[in-house]
C-alpha cells in the first residue's frame, strides 16, 4: 500500500495567513498541520508515502522532512501547478502508484479517536476496490454527503445537496486500488474547473464497488482549512494534549512505537529541540524507555487510538 497526501493549493480560505506560506506548513497548536495526516499515514503501515505540493512549498516540505529516513519511512516529493481537484494527486502519481493500492489523504484533515488506527489498518487489509470514510455531521448540505442502506452499503454519493439523504459527509480519507489512477484521467472538470473526487468515487459506486468505513461517536474528524476550523483544531489538540500528557500526531513518538527508529534517534531529536515541549516530550520518551515494565504497563497511544503489538 502506498499512501498520498496532497498539501497544495492555493489556500486563500485562510489568507492572509496563507499569502507567503503553503497552509499545511501553518502550525496546529505545536506541530505543522502536515503532521497530522502523515501520522495517520504512519499509524496504517504506510512507509512509502509521497507529498504533493505546489512548486513554490516543494522545497520548504522538503526541508522539514527530508526524505523520510529519519522517521524510518520513506517520503517522496511531486509539484501540482495549478490546484486542478483531489484526483489529480492520483494521476501525478501514476509511477509512485505504479499499479499498487493507495491511500490517498488530504493535508488539512485531522483525525482521532481510540480505535481509529485498528479501523484503518482493518479498512487496508480489507479493501477490494474503494473505500470511503463516512462521519456524522450537524449539517451535511456542506460537504460530500454518503448515503447506505442498513447493510452498510453504499447507496448514493452527493456533492453538497440541498436536501442530503444521510448525515454522514465523506472524509478527506480514501484508499483506491490500482485502476483509480486510468478512472482519474477520464474525468471532466465539473463547473468549479476542477475534477471532482465524488466523480471519482461515483465511478466505483457504479459497478458496486465502493464501500464505506463509519466512524462513530468516539472520534473526531476536522478540517483546518480555514480560520476558524484551525483555531478549533488547535484547541483540540491543546486541550486532549493536556488532559492526556500524550502529543497527538508526534511522527517520531509513533516511528518509536512502529519500531522504525531507535531510541537513540528519539533521544538526539529530542536534545535538537531540547529547549521547547516537543523536544522535552522526546526526551521524556527516551529516558521512559529504559523502565521496561513503564512501558508494559500502559497502552501505548500516542494518536488516533491504541497501536497494537503487531
Amino acid at each position: 500500500m502506498k499512501g498520498i497526501i496532497l498539501a497544495g493549493g492555493s489556500g486563500t480560505r485562510l489568507s492572509p495567513s496563507t499569502d507567503s506560506i503553503n497552509k499545511h506548513l501553518l502550525a496546529v497548536f505545536d506541530k505543522p498541520m502536515i503532521y497530522y495526516p502523515l501520522s495517520v499515514l504512519m499509524l496504517g503501515g504506510i512507509k512509502e508515502i509521497m507529498i504533493i505540493s505546489t512548486p513554490e512549498d516543494k522545497s520548504r516540505f522538503e526541508a522539514l522532512l527530508g526524505d523520510g529516513s529519519d522517521l524510518g519511512i520513506s517520503i517522496s516529493y511531486r509539484e501540482q501547478s495549478n490546484p486542478n481537484g483531489i484526483p489529480e494527486a492520483l494521476t501525478l502519481s501514476e509511477d509512485f502508484i505504479d499499479n499498487e493500492p493507495v491511500a490517498l489523504m488530504l493535508g488539512d484533515n485531522i483525525f482521532y479517536g481510540q480505535g481509529f488506527t485498528t479501523l484503518f489498518r482493518e479498512a487496508i487489509k480489507n479493501h477490494k476496490h474503494a473505500t470511503v470514510f463516512g462521519y456524522r455531521v450537524k449539517d451535511a448540505r456542506r460537504f460530500g454527503v454518503v448515503e447506505f442502506d442498513h447493510n452498510q452499503k453504499v447507496v448514493s454519493l452527493e456533492e453538497k445537496p440541498e436536501h442530503p439523504k444521510s448525515d454522514f459527509a465523506v472524509t478527506g480519507l480514501y484508499i483506491y486500488d490500482h485502476k483509480a489512477v486510468s478512472i482519474a484521467k477520464k474525468l471532466k472538470p465539473s463547473s468549479r474547473g476542477e475534477l471532482e473526487i465524488t466523480d471519482l468515487n461515483k465511478q466505483y459506486l457504479k459497478f458496486g464497488q465502493l464501500d464505506v468505513e463509519l466512524l462513530g461517536r468516539g472520534f473526531a474528524w476536522m478540517d483546518a482549512g480555514t480560520h476558524e476550523s484551525l483555531f478549533e483544531a488547535s484547541e483540540f489538540v491543546k486541550i486532549t494534549q493536556q488532559r492526556q500528557g500524550f502529543k497527538l500526531a508526534c511522527l517520531e513518538e509513533i516511528a518509536f512505537y512502529l519500531g522504525y527508529i531507535s531510541k537513540d534517534a528519539i533521544y538526539e531529536k529530542g536534545m535538537s529541540m531540547a529547549k521547547n515541549d516537543y523536544g522535552q516530550y522526546l526526551l521524556e520518551i527516551a529516558e521512559r524507555e529504559h523502565n521496561q515494565q513503564y512501558w508494559e504497563s500502559i497502552d501505548r497511544n500516542p494518536i488516533l487510538g491504541l497501536v497494537e503489538n503487531e
